[in-house]
């Protein structure tokens, strides 16, 4: 069963990318699922060469990157049991919506909840992914799979080590596998380090140089063959932490001694996607500069490579698409985020309403237009099946906004558990998500943690307020000047919709977010009344300090979603906590770099001092996000006894010992 979906194509201003996939000895290397439409290719001063075709085209080795959508008409029944049941439907307790038991726990949300953060092949057709771990502190493993029944999955990444890095504080990109050599970066040093998986010798070696501190970070990165090299993102806090120098380095893997990078590109404000062609003769990237956020205009380069380093050409380009063909692929999943190119397959990431973050691997025919086999071999939940019976699947619902005829959209799941029921004049509370971003998007996939609150009783929206990436540019232009208004008015519209729907109870209405949406949250009980209590996670009170405060990929990202100094007061909750008037708990990391720590505790101090019930809980050793399953379900506990004490009127069947709340206990 899915929601009805929109169909929707992402357009970026001077790029269209898709995916493609990486050149490699298989006879599916020039199979391409999408396609990357170029409408300019400047100058590049990197190298000569003597000719070229005035129509430049390339493979994006993505590994990091959550660019692809495929949207399947239909569900499959693939190896997994289905929602229907022919056992007797057992009676049902009746009891409030709220105060319902349920088998998801916080301990199954943050414990059994793995993170997936990227996948590669080695060099025997063995997919290797990147699997964070809750309950190991939300340490990033390097993890081979089984590749055949009887095998086991191994650990690649020894014990003190883990793999992540902080490049431009988000990350990403953290490991590139070429045969049997992986390169990671360790996230204790930032360090870049080369491991020999498939030998005797497995011992991971430095290969950029120790600074004293992690001033210097590396992401996304490519093997270069022909001289034996590794290009990659750097950034370079040396001489400021808060304007620091983005480039495109090259990496020496050739001799034992650790040598300074080779600066290759710089010039611009940020860098993505380094990627080489099969021969290795030219590189690609994707670059932007402030103000610029890359979804607002970025450029796509190529450059040619040699090793005398000449200056290059520039060809301008238009790739005509009227000819080409797209097959569509028909599979489970209603979201894909990568694809992994294998030895006569496909491994695809992705997900859909009953199935979490998974990776499949696919087997086409002979031409490459159907699939054969479907089989999922890496889950984020391993046990999340055996929850079904209990998951509320999402509505895809469009409501009017304050705009006269103009809406929005959002996912709805109603209150789902096989085992209780509530009385029929009763409605449920409801719980309304405001996304990060904020030009993030909601999708309509599982979610455990969404299903902690339905199973439970409660309802639950994820809102795509005006701004939202998935929807055109229109839709997400919508948010430009206008963040803390558009946004705010959405959600409120929304839960407005519901109540007038009759699906939830308009006396029990919450919201919560993270980031971004932490901020949303703020701003809708500050300057509106819809909302009873909210929970604001990293979330922002003050967007004149973060403004001044945050890192440098975002330094500027708020200039075109605010305006001018008086809009920057205007927007800020700080400024107006004589208009909160109900209930609020904020979770903060205090080693956030993106939210400063201040931010939550400025909101705390104030609404302490009005009088309003408010609790603040921090959390050391986290940053933007939270990684540590202990506090992964600490704040999902104790957003829902907050709820329940300050605004359900239910006890909740779960034992959670409440925190202290001010001006209430």
């Amino acid at each position: 069963m899915h929601p009805p979906v929109r169909s929707i194509q992402k357009k970026k201003q001077n790029v269209e990318i898709v995916s493609t996939f990486p050149a490699q000895p298989s006879p599916m290397a020039s199979l391409t699922i999408c396609r990357a439409t170029l409408t300019r290719l400047p100058a590049l001063q990197l190298t000569t060469s003597p000719s070229a075709s005035p129509s430049v085209s390339f493979n994006f080795n993505c590994f990091r990157s959550r660019i692809l959508r495929i949207i399947s008409p239909k569900r499959h029944h693939h190896h997994r049991a289905t929602m229907a049941s022919s056992a007797p439907a057992q009676e049902r307790t009746t009891a409030p919506y709220g105060s319902w038991k349920s088998p998801i726990t916080a301990d199954v949300v943050s414990g059994a909840s793995k993170g997936l953060e990227g996948t590669a092949v080695d060099g025997q057709g063995r997919l290797i992914v990147l699997e964070s771990r809750p309950n190991e502190g939300g340490r990033a493993v390097l993890v081979r799979l089984a590749d055949k029944a009887g095998d086991e999955a191994v650990d690649l990444t020894p014990k003190e080590f883990a793999v992540r890095t902080t490049c431009q504080e988000y990350g990403g990109g953290a490991f590139a596998v070429s045969g049997d050599t992986v390169i990671f970066s360790n996230y204790k040093d930032q360090r870049l380090y080369k491991q020999s998986i498939n030998g005797r010798d497995s011992t991971p070696v430095a290969i950029t140089p120790d600074y004293g501190s992690p001033v210097i970070s590396y992401a996304d990165g490519v093997f270069d063959y022909r001289f034996n090299r590794f290009f990659t993102v750097r950034e370079d806090q040396r001489e400021s932490a808060t304007n620091s120098t983005t480039t495109i380095v090259a990496v020496d893997l050739n001799g034992k001694d650790v040598q300074e990078p080779t600066v290759v590109i710089s010039g611009n404000d940020f860098y993505a996607f380094p990627r080489l062609d099969p021969k290795g003769e030219r590189i690609a990237w994707i670059e932007w500069g402030h103000p610029n956020m890359p979804w607002d205009r970025s450029e796509l380069w190529v450059g040619y490579i040699s090793e005398n380093g000449q200056k290059g050409r520039s060809y301008l380009s238009i790739v005509d698409d009227a000819q080409s063909s797209l097959s569509v692929l028909d599979i489970p999943f209603t979201d894909i985020d990568n694809i992994t190119l294998g030895n006569h397959c496909l491994y695809i990431e992705g997900a859909s309403a009953v199935d979490p973050s998974s990776v499949a691997k696919i087997t086409l025919d002979a031409i490459q237009s159907k699939v054969l086999e479907f089989n999922i071999i890496w889950s984020s939940s391993p046990d999340s099946s055996k929850y079904q019976s209990y998951y509320s699947l999402p509505e895809f619902i469009e409501f009017p906004t304050e705009v006269p005829g103009q809406s929005a959209y959002a996912y709805f799941y109603p209150p789902s558990n096989p085992d209780y029921q509530a009385s029929k004049d009763e409605k449920p509370p409801l719980l309304l998500k405001s996304h990060g971003g904020p030009t993030g998007e909601t999708r309509g996939i599982l979610n455990l943690s969404v299903q902690y609150w339905t199973s439970r009783g409660w309802a639950f929206v994820d809102v795509n307020y005006g701004g939202s990436t998935g929807y055109g540019r229109e839709y997400r232009d919508r948010l430009l000047l206008k963040w803390g208004i558009v946004d705010v008015n959405d959600c409120c519209s929304c839960a407005k919709f519901l109540v007038d729907s009759g699906l939830v109870d308009g006396n029990r209405l919450c919201i919560t977010g993270g980031s971004a949406g932490g901020y949303t949250t703020l701003a809708a009980l500050a300057f509106k009344d819809t909302f009873k209590a909210g929970s604001s996670l990293y979330g922002v009170a003050d967007v004149g300090l973060l403004r001044a405060e945050t890192h440098k990929f975002e330094s500027h990202y708020i200039d075109n979603l605010v305006g001018d100094e008086k809009d920057y007061y205007e927007r800020s909750p700080i400024n107006f906590v004589d208009q909160f008037s109900c209930p609020i708990i904020l979770f903060q990391g205090l080693e956030d770099k993106v939210v400063p720590p201040d931010q939550a505790r400025k909101i705390y101090e104030a609404l302490k001092k009005k009088g309003l019930p408010v609790a603040l809980v921090e959390y050391e050793g986290e940053q933007h996000g939270f990684r540590k399953a202990e506090n992964i379900k600490f704040t999902l506990e104790q957003q829902m006894v907050f709820f329940a004490r300050l605004v359900g009127h239910f006890n909740v069947a779960d034992e959670i010992t409440p925190i202290k709340i001010e001006n209430f206990d």
